[in-house]
């Protein structure tokens, strides 16, 4: 499983952070940045779900 994130449809947010601290930090400028590749460990999977679903923005999807 693998976290996605659209870094152009991204507005900055933040709510992926909050669900997903593992997985997801912002840049100095507020927006979404993956941690590593992207790849979710299994103790992270709900966490994805919840920072994809979270984004206003879409910008975020799990690929399975």
């Amino acid at each position: 499983m693998k976290l996605v994130l659209d870094t152009s449809a991204c507005q900055g947010y933040g709510l992926c952070l909050q669900a997903a601290p593992a997985l997801v930090d912002l840049d100095d400028s507020g927006y979404a940045e993956l941690i590593g590749d992207g790849t979710v460990p299994a103790d992270e999977r709900n966490n994805a779900h919840d920072a994809a679903s979270s984004c206003p923005a879409r910008a975020l999807r799990v690929q399975e």
